[in-house]
């Protein structure tokens, strides 16, 4: 399956992540994916890998902030 086939297909995944390991391994293949569309990038520049990386990369934030949590407030 090439990294674009695999970009896409985590994009119509539903993100429903239960539990923590289900988010860091979430989060794990989001990175992977995106730096296997980098490489193709550095070869031919397309607009739209660079687009596909970008909507990964949001939902990645996104499942990283989840992570992390809420600061403690004193």
């Amino acid at each position: 399956m090439t990294a674009v086939k695999k970009g896409q297909d985590f994009l119509e995944k539903k993100l429903k992540f239960k539990n923590t390991s289900e988010r860091i391994e979430a989060s794990r293949e989001v990175k992977s994916i995106i730096l296997e569309i980098n490489e193709l990038y550095k070869t031919n520049k397309d607009q739209s890998l660079m687009d596909l990386m970008k909507e990964l990369t949001l939902i990645k934030q996104k499942i990283e902030k989840r992570l992390k949590g809420r600061p403690l407030t004193s």
